[in-house]
């Protein structure tokens, strides 16, 4: 038997006639080619009935198939009766059967099925011939059944039967009927996951299905929780405050945590301990298996600490508080005495008490008996609220800190990044320069630079030995202003090789400030000499007069802008650097960063794995960091910050990170190791609400996304000034600079990079300091490198965004169809009632949107927005893709590879590329309307314009409208299959694309 076959997909059929004698048919298609009848299922009620079917043929002489035919009938089977009537048929010739590669779904025309019977509509077939070996078995071959589904997926029908078997009497020949499986697997056989993003954009449901080929994780573990916790203020249920009975402390977004306090002051009369006669004095604080050590100094009997240590209640498991005196000696340190404190008799101290005052103790030798000198001590039992938290050493970071770490760097910290502003430097002209080489035409730039940015303008020739450049440079420059604006002009003597004809030191304390677009005064300034290195004073004598090069300038700190030193998407101050333009605050933003459950472990200790955390949150100028906890996978900080306000659209985000710092070298070195982080947007918080939930900590690791632990935060935004909040819904949301002098996406992205590298240095000076990478992470400095994921994730929001209109075009297309005759008779009756009362158009619009807003309040958002693998597409990305996302920049990854993803580019930069061409043309096809390129169709669209002129002033307005209208929704009976003669037209049209290279 031969193995060559006939394949034949039956997609569907359209516009049926009624046979049932209730407007609609009970169809199916039977099929006969080479002594074989097959046939599929059902399709009940339905004139436009869809199968998707697959049926194989054995072709029993291969040289005999361009004599065969293949006809499928198509009938309506009365189920009481169980007769069938025709609908029509289809012949096909064998010789019209094609290879797999060149066969087409196409809609056959329906002819009479006998002499006597009506045929009205089409079938839909795809007919094509294989070669591949036929096997007994319940599926097809494999490329039949991939590329099958891929070519009718749009046209699939939830009753389709999955594989049927079937058998014609008296044959032995074996055929199956394959249709639909479940969704799953119809995903899976939809696109092949690696297919080129370009060929996914060119249909949007297939595009859709792409993305989510891949098997994501389990998003149980990535949802937001919301919790009840026990807060200063107390329990928070639904977002209320169930108030206790005592009195509320202003630290009510925290969970109370009582601390043991001991403030070392100083000591005095001290006894002599060395054998030179000096004492080396320093304090260790011991309860417990807990201690902490204030520094020593040298040779003194009478020295001053003045240092707060905290032992956290709920770790303490001793009842008797050691304090230490002891000598600092280079073999060992020597014991001077010391002092026991009962914990039974410590009194608690709760704000706004007044701090609780220091007392003398005698030192006692180990024996308790009494020695020579005094230690002045405070101690108490507080909580997070005392002002000498802030400032303590902790015992659950003290404990296991290496004596190399300074005690500064696992404290809790306040930080106010600098105020950056804009420096404009108008570079103008040059006069009477002097080139090095007399006989040469000079070709002079002039670099200027501010710190680390350099920026050059463009080169120029000039017999005149003046160079006119009239060129605009930004740069970014912080309060308070250190380096100086350093112009130097150079020829270009050689490729790659410049001298220096002159430089002009500009200290930024002399510039002008401005505040809005007025004209600042230029400057001429003398050129100095090319080694200078400083700001030149004037000369006194008779040289201060003497000719000279000189370069005019217009220079100005523009603070009418908004210095963006943080992803646009994610800005937490929208302010201008000018505070003069600064408006009121509308509220106050309270954060209660509580505690961390399950984290991760990020460095080995012991033998186990284990983290040294904390946790930065950013709003506006002020940063500010937890305490470090030191081994704990599971720790609870219970410290709450405030910030000021002055517009809803900012966003508030919270880090959490490991200590790079403790403990040994890690494969990252001492940099702080990335866990997670949290944006919560200001406006999405209802005013005066309490959310506590516990956020799930996501990142995105090159072997794909992972939850790190949950970070449980309390937020609460209160509304100062509900009427300036309103208001601001009108105003721009960038100050006005950034209007009427706009900057280039090419000037913010190079502006927004000098931003952030300047606050990293700044904050990183500070004590501890708030390291580089912490900063970039917090602030998304790579935000804007090419990510293969963030583009499926926006071209998938994109569609998104446009699921209502397709909707409401599903929906007037079902209308205009007559599906449902009852809903078409409706809608007709309201468009001409709009029509006829034009004045009900807008009230009618408005009311309904009023009233979808007022259903869709029910089903508002109760939680804060949190980060979505789904939405970012973390959950279907390719290894390869996370890779390349991953990858540095400029790369590091090999040439093939390489080549393979910029080829990769190259196809999807295609696919845009031929989008935004697309909408070039209709573009340009309605301006060649009038433009004459196309003669005949301008011609024929003036005469056009001159009917429509007459019709249109001869007919009222609202009868237009209403026959336009009618026309779009007439009856399918009125309907043609091809375009409309309008739509014919327009595409006719010439575009411009014949003048593309």
């Amino acid at each position: 038997m031969s193995n060559l076959k006939v394949a034949v997909d039956v997609v569907g059929a359209y516009n049926l006639i009624p046979k049932d004698g209730q407007g609609s048919s009970n169809a199916y298609v039977e099929l006969e080619f080479d002594d074989q009848k097959f046939r599929t299922t059902v399709k009940d009620k339905d004139l436009n009935p869809h199968w998707n079917e697959t049926f194989y043929f054995n072709v029993s002489d291969t040289g005999n198939l361009p004599n065969c035919t293949l006809e499928a009938h198509v009938y309506s089977i009365n189920k009481i009766t169980s007769s069938k009537s025709s609908l029509g048929k289809v012949r096909l010739s064998g010789a019209s059967i094609v290879p797999y590669s060149d066969a087409v779904v196409f809609n056959y025309p329906l002819e009479k099925g006998s002499l006597f019977s009506r045929a009205k509509g089409e079938l839909g077939l795809k007919v094509y011939r294989t070669d591949a070996p036929y096997l007994n078995s319940s599926a097809p071959p494999p490329d039949m059944a991939a590329s099958s589904s891929y070519a009718y997926s749009q046209n699939m029908d939830e009753s389709a039967p999955d594989v049927v078997p079937s058998r014609k009497k008296g044959s032995r020949r074996t055929f199956f009927s394959v249709g639909k499986s479940s969704n799953s697997q119809q995903e899976a056989s939809f696109v092949p996951s690696n297919q080129p993003f370009a060929s996914a954009m060119s249909s949007e449901p297939q595009a859709s299905q792409m993305f989510r080929s891949y098997v994501g994780p389990s998003m149980n573990d990535f949802t937001l929780r919301e919790t009840s916790p026990f807060l200063g203020g107390g329990q928070v249920v639904g977002g209320r405050v169930r108030r206790s009975e005592k009195q509320p402390t202003i630290y009510d977004l925290v969970e109370p945590m009582q601390f043991l306090f001991v403030r070392v002051v100083k000591a005095r009369d001290l006894p002599w301990k060395d054998v030179t006669g000096s004492l080396d004095p320093y304090v260790e604080v011991r309860l417990g298996n807990y201690k902490g050590i204030t520094q020593h100094f040298e040779k003194t009997q009478n020295p001053e600490w003045n240092t707060v240590f905290t032992f956290s209640k709920e770790r303490i498991q001793s009842s008797v508080l050691e304090v230490v005196v002891k000598d600092k000696d280079m073999i060992k340190d020597e014991f001077a005495g010391l002092v026991r404190i009962d914990l039974h008799e410590i009194p608690t101290r709760v704000p706004p008490d007044s701090p609780l005052a220091p007392e003398w103790h005698r030192l006692e030798d180990k024996k308790g008996e009494k020695k020579r000198g005094e230690l002045m001590l405070a101690v108490w039992i507080g909580t997070q609220a005392d002002e000498a938290f802030a400032d303590a050493w902790h015992s659950d970071a003290a404990s296991l800190v290496d004596s190399s770490i300074p005690p500064t760097h696992i404290r809790s910290k306040v930080y106010h990044s600098p105020r950056l502003w804009y420096v404009r430097v108008n570079v103008i002209e040059a006069q009477d320069l002097v080139p090095t080489e007399k006989h040469r035409v000079p070709n002079v730039h002039v670099k200027v630079q501010l710190g680390s940015q350099v920026l050059k303008t463009k080169p120029l020739q000039s017999q005149t030995m003046n160079a006119l450049w009239n060129e605009d440079l930004m740069f970014v420059a912080a309060e308070p202003f250190e380096d100086h604006l350093i112009l130097t002009v150079e020829d270009r003597v050689a490729p790659n090789k410049d001298e220096a004809l002159g430089k002009v030191f500009i200290p930024l304390t002399m510039v002008d400030r401005r505040a809005d677009d007025r004209i600042v005064p230029s400057r001429w300034f003398n050129l100095q000499k090319p080694n200078a290195t400083d700001v030149e004073e004037p000369k006194k004598d008779k040289d201060r007069d003497k000719f000279a090069s000189r370069v005019h300038l217009r220079v100005c700190l523009d603070g009418g802008y908004h210095v963006l030193d943080e992803s646009t998407y994610y800005s937490s101050d929208l302010r201008p650097s000018a505070k003069q333009l600064w408006k009121p605050q509308i509220g106050v933003l309270e954060l209660g960063i509580l505690n961390a459950d399950a984290l991760t472990p990020m460095k080995p200790r012991n033998g186990r794995g284990t983290s040294d955390t904390y946790c930065v949150a950013k709003y506006g100028q002020k940063w500010v960091r937890t305490r470090t906890i030191t081994d704990s996978l599971n720790p609870k900080y219970n410290e709450q910050y405030t910030w000021e306000v002055f517009d809803p659209a900012t966003v508030l985000t919270v880090g959490v990170f490991d200590n790079g710092q403790i403990g040994e070298k890690t494969p990252n070195g001492h940099k702080d190791v990335k866990i997670g982080k949290v944006r919560i947007r200001i406006s999405t918080l209802e005013t005066g609400r309490v959310y506590t939930h516990s956020y799930p900590l996501l990142v995105l690791h090159p072997s794909g996304v992972k939850k790190m632990g949950e970070l449980h935060l309390a937020i609460r935004f209160s509304c100062t000034s509900m009427v300036n909040m309103m208001s601001l819904y009108s105003k721009p949301l960038l100050p006005k600079m950034h209007y009427k002098l706009p900057l280039t996406m090419v000037q913010l992205d190079q502006l927004r990079f000098q931003a952030v590298n300047i606050v990293a240095a700044r904050l990183n000076r500070a004590e501890p300091p708030l390291r580089k990478e912490v900063v970039e992470y917090m602030c998304d400095a790579d935000s804007h490198l090419w990510s293969m994921r963030r583009s499926k994730a926006n071209f998938l929001r994109l569609m998104s965004v446009f699921n209502g209109a397709f909707a409401a075009g599903k929906w007037f297309k079902e209308v205009c169809m007559w599906k449902n005759p009852v809903t078409t008779v409706l809608v007709h009756a309201l468009f001409i009632m709009l029509i006829c009362f034009p004045e009900l158009i807008l009230p009618t619009l408005f009311l309904y949107m009023f009233l979808i807003g007022l259903w869709n309040y029910r089903y508002r958002p109760r939680f804060p927005p949190h980060m979505n693998t789904r939405l970012s597409c973390a959950d279907t990305v390719h290894p390869d893709e996370l890779d390349e996302e991953f990858d540095t920049f400029p790369t590091s990854r090999s040439m093939d590879l390489v080549r393979m993803r910029y080829d990769r580019l190259r196809s999807v930069a295609g696919r845009i590329q031929m989008v935004v061409g697309d909408i070039a043309s209709q573009g340009e096809r309605v301006q060649a309307l009038l433009s004459w390129r196309d003669p005949r169709a301008t011609v024929i669209f003036m005469a056009f314009c001159v009917v429509a002129a007459a019709v249109l002033y001869s007919v009222p307005f609202q009868l237009f409208i209403v026959m336009a209208g009618l026309y779009a929704m007439r009856h399918p009976k009125f309907r043609h299959k091809l375009p409309p003669a309008p739509l014919n037209f327009f595409r006719r049209l010439p575009a411009r694309t014949d003048s593309m290279l």
